[in-house]
């Protein structure tokens, strides 16, 4: 009789016991598979937002220089006393400089910022008290209707991100380049009777020109918007979205085909640093290169936070799971002490009593794998959903802002070919999309859980045979 048909007719015969080493490895390999299969989901969440999220460059105005031109033309400190103050010279960005960038192998797409601000003529702003402001609630310095460029509203980052949403009417679209035609906010629509359709004029805060502008759309704007305002900053309402052909036409002859500034989104993180050392060369002292990967480190270090407690159920339950299986086969075997001493009296070698031991536990592993495998997905799924809501609360604090900082998210997305691109700007709802684990069995998952099984049982007969297998058959039998 051989090894592979006594362990059969002993789990046949013993069928509690086998029911009893079924369930104990079942739970072992489930638990294993979940720790497997969510560790190389977050490993794919990860390749995903490499791929998807990629990062951005932003070009703009080197504030620095600027400062420093600004010293040296006085010959004084700014707060010297030689009559007239320095101003603060800051160069806008050419369109002819940006399109040079984006054709530069790993950008993606670019996004144009462009912000003024303008008085309102033909209608009244929304006015927001505050005792450090001027009248109507603005800095007098400025004007009380903020101007946001775009070659898009959908490719405004407030607009992507869902802080604004169209109500009426339509978006501005790339067709509206050269137009006068605007979006305005719902509340400042109410507060004028304004609808899709009429014409409203504003003027410019210094000299005597003026526009009239064709409201083509209404948005609404979320109330949590004005939780960010500055004692400073003019109601939300008052954000007028145009092309950023006419912001620039609003500032002034000199800003035709320029930007406040331009975001660059680079497809692959690990592109941001040759591709930044690239452009640099193609741009004067007066202006910054700044790179932000942001989104891709915030998703990074969740999926990090999670492969790192996958691996720590991997380790722990194919720890404890060694444990528990020499533990149960110590006893096992104990209890069949007279048997092992009949077939070590009768001349079978050790090995093949070991192996009888490990085809009995191998036939139970190809059970447990069976039911890990099938019910894997489910506990992968539920483990992966604690992880997951336990990175929101950190993850929602670092809010993503807009490109270019400017109010309204003033940020024109255009790709290579000109045509509107994705802003690099990126929702909580669109990061929390990003992190989402796909958890999958897969047959290499299946393989590599077999795999672990193997090692566990092997290792936890090696432990529970050791004490017996040293002694004689003579002595295992008086005893």
């Amino acid at each position: 009789m051989n090894f592979v048909k006594r362990a059969w007719l002993n789990l046949i015969a013993k069928k509690g016991r086998t029911l009893l080493l079924v369930l104990v490895t079942s739970a072992i390999m489930l638990f294993v598979m979940a720790g497997l299969l969510i560790k190389a989901a977050a490993d794919q969440a990860t390749t995903n937002a490499k791929a998807s999220i990629g990062a951005t460059l932003t070009l703009s105005a080197n504030r620095e220089a600027a400062f420093k031109a600004m010293r040296s033309s006085s010959g004084t400190p700014p707060s010297g006393t030689s009559g007239q103050k320095p101003s603060l010279s800051m160069s806008p960005v050419k369109l002819s400089t940006a399109k040079k960038i984006a054709a530069l192998q790993g950008v993606e797409s670019y996004s144009v910022s462009v912000s003024t601000s303008v008085n309102a003529k033909s209608f009244d702003a929304v006015s927001t008290t505050s005792s450090s402001q001027g009248p109507g609630g603005q800095d007098s310095s400025r004007g009380d209707i903020t101007v946001a460029g775009v070659s898009s509203t959908a490719s405004s980052s407030e607009f992507s991100q869902g802080n604004y949403t169209i109500t009426k009417g339509r978006g501005l679209t790339t067709a509206d380049e050269g137009t006068q035609n605007v979006v305005i906010e719902s509340e400042l629509a109410k507060a004028d009777s304004l609808s899709v359709g009429d014409t409203i004029t504003v003027k410019k805060t210094s000299g005597s020109g003026t526009y009239k502008l064709k409201i083509v759309g209404i948005y609404k704007a979320k109330s949590s918007a004005t939780a960010s305002m500055g004692p400073m900053a003019s109601d939300p309402a008052n954000t007028i979205y145009t092309s950023y052909t006419l912001a620039n036409t609003i500032k002034g002859t000199k800003y035709a085909n320029t930007a406040d500034s331009v975001v660059f989104t680079v497809s692959t993180p690990s592109k941001v640093a040759s591709v930044k050392k690239t452009a640099s060369k193609l741009i004067s002292s007066k202006f910054s290169l700044s790179a932000d990967d942001q989104n891709y480190q915030m998703v990074k270090a969740s999926m990090q936070s999670v492969t790192s407690f996958a691996d720590k159920i991997v380790w722990l339950v194919a720890i404890a799971g060694t444990i528990i299986l020499a533990l149960i086969v110590i006893l096992m075997i104990r209890e069949r002490r007279y048997e092992i001493g009949i077939l070590l009296s009768l001349g079978e070698r050790r090995f093949k009593i070991i192996a009888q031991f490990f085809v009995e536990l191998l036939v139970i592993l190809l059970v447990g794998v069976g039911i890990a495998s099938a019910g894997g997905k489910f506990v992968g799924d539920k483990l992966a959903a604690q992880v997951i809501s336990s990175q929101t609360t950190t993850t929602s604090t670092q809010g993503m802002q807009g490109p270019g900082g400017q109010p309204g998210g003033s940020g024109t997305g255009t790709s290579k070919s000109g045509t509107p691109g994705q802003m690099p700007g990126r929702t909580q709802a669109a990061q929390q999309k990003q992190t989402q684990l796909a958890v999958k069995v897969t047959p290499q998952a299946i393989l590599l859980l077999f795999g672990l099984g193997l090692a566990i049982i092997l290792i936890a007969i090696l432990i529970a045979a050791a004490g017996i297998l040293r002694l004689q058959p003579k002595t295992i039998l008086i005893q």
